[in-house]
């Protein structure tokens, strides 16, 4: 039984453990379905890994070679809190242009290390203890517990493959109470594949405006929608004062060890991240900073070759999955699919692991994404076509 410090203190006979001192919310997360399925894989030979979120094209040539010139040129130094500013600016000029979105870039835009960090310090800095964020649910699987470790509590709202794993705002309405106080959004969505039109995400602005809600809002793959342009719930009248706008370069332009993201929001919002991100972070490495304006600069062609090829695979998948008996919503944007494999008989957790144990594919089982993904199976098709033959082959024995 755990036991307070306080009481471990006054009461001689009992030594504490190490775990006594972790803190009970901390102590409450639980570890990353992801992350503990993926310790049984890399033990493993032979396995086709259709599991971890990661784009398979190595990052592209001029991205590397502005990092080792920058390297070459001997910055290696800190920068701004905020970023390099000639980074920002591009940022707000890429926003503009792509997103119709406008931001003040000495104000309004911090640089992060990865959105992951952008994440927790949006959470941090708008959160007061007990305030309920609102989130869609599957979603990735970091959404609760960041909510948790910035002392808010999260409540999920669940969509369903019926429709599209979309968001409806009746649903949203239905959950909102007097503490609710922030919507996080991520669409396209990770595991799902699904989207929102710009028509859809302004039933969903109109909830937020009349109940005061602050919109979060994760587009890290935004880049890597297959079907009519991208909508930013940030650009919708009235919602740019109330939206914190979260993107990054990892999935579109393969830059994941990179660790570069950003925020974009009023410029108090930004100024209340910053004071945390300066003092935890400082700033995001310089040399990756000047990666990314690479990016920025020359790598839109590099980033739309990319998303064809996901769109070919993503084609491939869905019509071998379903010759399986599986179904399997065609997803809109990022590069996963979320086969429903109820029909089988198993749980998402037997089906991943029998998969894995008898056929060497690994897949993430749905409910790592929350208590709604159970039935489904996460499968990321950021990986090459030969390998995805071979995974759909090697399904189709397990299924049959």
């Amino acid at each position: 039984m755990h036991l307070p410090i306080s009481s471990l203190a006054s009461s001689s006979p009992v030594n504490p453990t190490p775990n006594d001192y972790v803190a009970d919310h901390v102590r409450a997360i639980p570890r990353s379905g992801i992350r503990d399925f993926f310790e049984i894989v890399q033990n493993m030979q032979g396995v086709i890994s259709l599991g971890i979120g990661e784009p398979d094209f190595v990052t592209p040539w001029h991205i590397r070679e502005a990092a080792i010139y920058a390297l070459e040129r001997g910055k290696t130094g800190y920068t701004s809190n905020l970023g390099l500013m000639k980074l920002r600016e591009a940022i707000a000029a890429y926003l503009a242009e792509d997103y119709t979105l406008e931001y003040e870039p000495s104000t309004e835009i911090l640089v992060t290390v990865g959105v992951s960090e952008a994440l927790d310090l949006a959470l941090r800095a708008v959160l007061n203890p007990g305030d309920e964020v609102l989130y869609h649910e599957p979603c990735y699987v970091s959404y609760s517990p960041s909510i948790a470790l910035a002392h808010g509590h999260a409540v999920a709202l669940h969509t369903r493959e019926a429709d599209e794993f979309k968001l409806r705002p009746e649903a949203l309405r239905a959950a909102i109470t007097p503490r609710s106080k922030v919507l996080l959004l991520n669409f396209p969505t990770n595991p799902t594949g699904g989207v929102m039109t710009a028509a859809e995400l302004e039933e969903i602005a109109k909830v937020c405006r009349e109940h005061n809600l602050l919109v979060i809002t994760d587009e890290i793959y935004s880049e890597l929608s297959y079907a009519e342009p991208h909508a930013s719930i940030a650009s919708l009248p009235g919602m740019r004062e109330r939206t914190i706008f979260l993107h990054g370069f990892s999935k579109a332009f393969a830059m994941t060890g990179f660790r570069i993201g950003y925020a974009c929001a009023p410029a108090p919002l930004i100024d209340a991240m910053m004071r945390i991100h300066q003092y935890g972070i400082l700033c995001a490495p310089i040399v990756s900073q000047e990666a990314a304006l690479e990016a920025l600069r020359h790598g839109k062609q590099g980033m739309i070759a990319m998303r064809e090829q996901y769109r070919l695979r993503r084609n491939f998948l869905v019509h071998g999955l379903r010759q399986l008996g599986l179904s399997c919503f065609e997803p809109r944007g990022a590069f996963y699919l979320f086969p429903n494999i109820s029909a089988t008989g198993k749980s998402s957790h037997e089906f991943a692991m029998g998969l894995l144990k008898h056929e060497k594919v690994a897949v993430v089982p749905g409910t790592a994404f929350g208590p709604s993904g159970e039935g489904c199976v996460r499968c990321s098709y950021a990986t090459g076509m030969e390998q995805l033959e071979i995974a759909v082959e090697r399904i189709g024995r397990f299924v049959g």
